[in-house]
């Protein structure tokens, strides 16, 4: 023992577990009339934000729900889901957002997996919800979202979301987590088998990665934020407790329209917004005559698969300031980013579209991120030729996948939570992706496990093998391709394909591109994928 732990203990004074659910009471005490969310005709001050959402943490407190409990949400970009972000966690709850583009199997299973005992469902996407319900022994209790800016639909549970936080408390006493390590948010990724995982968020994590999004997208107090990104994508990135902490204000968009964001930018005199190559891509290729009018500068955060170098100049000739970032679903979002130099604005624009196109270096409230030899466990040299696998290790990295320890374990590997994609460490220490170890496919920023795609293919009675790989494409960045080998005397045709995987898949997980003929294979019989990438990136033709 020494002076430093003698009657220098922690107590209520001098520690809070951290929380995101201080940084909307904070703006709702210093910036309490100024505008948090504008969605068509509505608009909520921070205060009305703070009340509704302690509206919601009682109303659902009076239905049950305790701590560690699930609170699943399947909605649009709209004010319930920024209230959710902070009313299901002052509750003491999980929040569990749902990817609104999923089939209704796909849901099933996560309100399962994850004992889903509320589900706050916009009626927009009730056929979907009322399908997977169906499915389950004991569904949640549900709560319907009629937002007047959506199509409507069937109401499928027994009170409307304003009906319900009306009966909350408006003063509810919410309290920090006894422990910041307790979850606070439950998203799913498909990884690389067709069963989702169960990624689990932290309080201390969505708090500094909400702050880490300020620093290293330099952002200033006040900003005006589009929500482009759906809030059920790793929870927005964290930039639902971002914009809090900001004191800047949500400008809500149910559905990504080039014509929809650019009124919205000019209209709300938006300064930032995130999303994946194809929201960028969108707007550059708009009809000019959309952009008129906007005449201040907007700052885009750009992720996903690695931007096409076409986006990042694209965007640049627009005016439009933007910044690469790099992460997962298992970081909270971004945990990476392409920090800019002065010295790169002096460069020609193709050098200065690489320099931007890269990786980059770890967000400030993450510990650690490295290229590493996932064998050896030894970091590669800078030489930008030796690949590696990205990894990270602090903060932001998430606290495993729920209800799979192996998984968890296997992800956390030496002591470093390891990516999947393969990267080269180049001499300025930025990262750049070469390639990515898993079979995923990145399609406008959602992830398409090849292996759920072929699994669905191989339930077609004409298919004997079948094996998918990513293609590039213009609009949405990569999009399955599916190489097939049919069985003798079948018959059938690439829309046929392209149809059954639909009718069993979330449209956007089907092929877009069907090749028959027989697959390279090893001695051993395992197809050789990468030469099947190569085919997929030129003619296709199997020889």
């Amino acid at each position: 023992m020494n002076a430093y732990t003698q009657d220098l203990e922690r107590n209520s004074a001098n520690y809070t577990p951290l929380t995101p659910l201080s940084l909307i009471a904070r703006t709702a005490y210093t910036y309490p009339d100024r505008i948090a969310v504008i969605h068509g005709v509505r608009r909520f001050t921070w205060q009305e934000t703070f009340t509704r959402a302690r509206r919601l943490a009682s109303a659902l407190q009076r239905t049950g729900i305790g701590i560690g409990d699930t609170v699943a949400v399947m909605a649009a970009n709209t004010p319930e889901m920024v209230e959710a972000h902070f009313g299901v966690p002052m509750a003491g709850a999980v929040l569990n957002t749902l990817n609104t583009r999923l089939d209704a199997d796909a849901i099933a299973f996560m309100l399962q997996h994850g004992e889903a005992k509320v589900l706050l469902t916009d009626t927009e996407f009730a056929p979907t919800i009322k399908r997977a319900l169906a499915q389950l022994a004991s569904p949640p209790h549900v709560v319907d979202i009629a937002d007047n800016e959506g199509p409507g639909g069937e109401r499928l549970g027994p009170a409307e979301y304003e009906s319900f936080i009306a009966a909350g408390d408006p003063s509810f006493a919410w309290r920090h987590p006894d422990d910041e390590w307790n979850a606070i948010a439950l998203n799913y990724t498909s990884g690389t088998t067709g069963n989702p995982k169960g990624v689990v968020y932290h309080h201390r994590g969505a708090y500094l990665n909400a702050l880490s999004n300020i620093i290293d997208w330099g952002m200033p107090q006040h900003a005006v934020y589009l929500w482009t990104l759906p809030m059920f994508h790793c929870n927005g990135w964290c930039f639902p407790w971002t914009i809090a902490a900001n004191a800047g204000t949500n400008v809500c968009l149910r559905k990504v329209d080039p014509k929809l964001i650019l009124d919205a930018i000019r209209a709300h005199c938006v300064t930032h917004y995130c999303g994946a190559p194809i929201v960028h891509n969108a707007l550059i290729n708009a009809p000019v005559e959309w952009r008129a009018g906007i005449d201040h500068v907007v700052h885009c955060l750009v992720a996903g698969a690695a931007p096409p170098a076409a986006v990042i100049e694209g965007m640049e000739r627009m005016g439009f300031d933007i910044t690469h970032v790099y992460g997962l679903t298992e970081t909270y979002g971004p945990a990476a980013v392409c920090a800019k130099h002065g010295a790169w604005a002096t460069l020609d624009i193709g050098t200065r579209t690489e320099r931007n196109g890269r990786q980059g270096v770890r967000y400030t409230a993450q510990e650690d991120m490295t290229v590493m030899d996932p064998e050896t466990m030894r970091p590669v040299p800078w030489d930008g030729q030796t690949m590696g696998e990205i990894m990270f290790r602090g903060n932001i990295t998430m606290r495993g996948y729920l209800k799979n320890a192996n998984a968890t374990r296997e992800a956390f590997g030496g002591g470093w939570f390891h990516s999947g994609d393969l990267a080269v460490m180049q001499p300025d220490g930025y990262v750049k992706i070469k390639d990515r170890s898993k079979d995923i496919i990145i399609s406008g920023g959602e992830n398409i496990s090849s292996l759920e795609v072929e699994d669905t293919l191989y339930r077609h009675p004409g298919v004997l093998v079948a094996a998918v790989v990513a293609q590039p494409d213009e609009k949405w960045g990569e999009t399955p391709c599916a190489f097939i080998e049919l069985k003798p005397g079948a018959l059938t045709s690439e829309q046929e394909l392209i149809e059954h995987c639909r009718a069993h898949l979330a449209r956007f997980k089907a092929p877009r591109r069907v090749i028959f003929g027989e697959l390279p294979k090893t001695s051993t019989g395992k197809i050789q994928k990468f030469l099947l990438r190569e085919l997929a990136r030129s003619t296709g033709v199997i020889e």
